[in-house]
């Protein structure tokens, strides 16, 4: 689903005003407040004429409508891009670039701590399809242009990583990629387009699992993928449609909706994520907390340079301890819900293992690591709930 190339003309620069108007139209909807939801596959055409040249804005409901219109006018306005195109899930939107800007014979550099279904799709897909993949340390910096080769196409960043939160230097990264001719690819999650602004680093693609922040009340799949370049953005739209990735109408709604609350949750998601990770800090339970934010982050530099906020999301370390003891603090949580996703208005909590995964670089924690996503709850609730789990870690130790 796409949007007009109007996307950036709005009278302010301000985010909450941007998030707030972009992409609505009351007046084309008969005063309606919010663009509704149309469902539909056929665009009837008043003639011949009209059919056979499809000179109307919609023709076909895979290929636009107000409601999907409205939705990628206000997330390309959002991250400061052109164009932005809408998939079922963020899965999807990584795939469709993945797909869209290689080619039998290319080569991808692929930061070694990006989320686990993209390694799957190049391991996977791209394998198959003939296009290499190289993995590289998160913190490389402008020397990954001694990782380049003569066909990479792509080098695709995650800042901060989904699990280990390092944070990379986009521009340097942007800068060393595009003097080789290459692509520079973004998974722009964690800031959900809010604390980041990828295209004033020279990202030239800006993926987001829409499912998380952007929806904001996990009750829908949605992706989006963003261009600032309009020739990179027809590529993106040209490439998606031609492989049938759309989303549905219902999900788009949704977005829509959540879009426009997007600025407060995120301030309330990075106040009450910072306090929370301080306060684990100093818990003796804690080996080391992994928030960007906090001063002891090996990369707080490069967050405080290019980041404007920070999400709700981030990672602590516990000091060793069996099983029993961590199902004991995890099992008993009364605020925290143990699943998978982010971005909600609910806390979440998970354990995880990096290691597996990395190829480029390693992880070797001292104890349990846990992904901790702060919601909207009261922060003294929060902290009710952790510090009631720490009495029961500590007892079935």
């Amino acid at each position: 689903m796409t949007a007009s190339d109007d996307s950036n003309k709005h009278a302010s620069t301000h985010g909450e005003t941007i998030v707030t108007h972009a992409g609505r139209d009351p007046f084309a909807n008969h005063g309606f407040v919010n663009t509704p939801v149309y469902r539909g596959s056929t665009v009837l055409f008043r003639t011949l004429d009209a059919y056979e040249s499809r000179q109307q804005k919609y023709v076909y409901g895979r290929r636009g409508s107000p409601t999907s219109d409205s939705l990628c006018e206000a997330i390309a306005a959002m991250e400061g891009g052109t164009r932005t195109w809408v998939m079922p899930s963020g899965a999807a939107a990584i795939a469709a670039v993945l797909l869209s800007f290689t080619k039998a014979g290319d080569h991808i550099l692929m930061v070694d701590t990006v989320y686990q279904p993209t390694r799957k799709m190049c391991e996977g897909v791209m394998k198959r399809y003939g296009v290499e993949t190289t993995y590289y340390d998160p913190t490389i910096g402008a020397g990954i242009s001694a990782l380049m080769k003569p066909n990479t196409a792509l080098v695709f960043t995650e800042s901060p990583g989904s699990l280990t939160f390092e944070i990379q230097d986009i521009a340097a990264i942007a800068k060393a990629v595009h003097a080789k001719g290459a692509l520079v690819v973004m998974d722009n999650t964690w800031s959900g387009g809010v604390f980041f602004k990828p295209f004033a680093h020279g990202v030239d693609l800006s993926i987001q699992a829409a499912t998380k922040y952007i929806v904001g009340h996990a009750d829908a799949m949605l992706g989006s993928v963003t261009a600032a370049d309009p020739a990179i953005a027809a590529q993106l739209v040209s490439e998606a449609q031609a492989l049938g990735i759309c989303a549905g109408t219902e999900e788009m709604y949704l977005g829509l909706r959540g879009l426009r609350t997007i600025e407060v949750r995120m301030q309330r998601h990075w106040q009450s994520g910072v306090e929370i990770a301080r306060w684990l800090e100093a818990r003796p339970e804690v080996a080391r907390v992994l928030h960007p934010a906090l001063e002891s982050h090996p990369q707080h530099h490069l967050w405080k340079r290019d980041f404007t906020g920070a999400s709700g999301l981030f990672a602590i370390e516990l000091k060793p301890c069996g099983r029993p003891a961590l199902a004991a603090f995890l099992d008993g949580m009364k605020l925290f819900g143990m699943g998978a996703s982010w971005g909600g208005f609910e806390s979440l909590m998970i354990p995880y293992n990096a290691a597996p995964s990395r190829t480029a670089t390693q992880w070797s924690p001292k104890g349990p690591t846990l992904r901790l996503h702060i919601g909207l709850e009261a922060v003294a609730d929060i902290k009710a709930d952790l510090e009631a789990g720490f009495a029961r870690l500590k007892s079935a130790a």
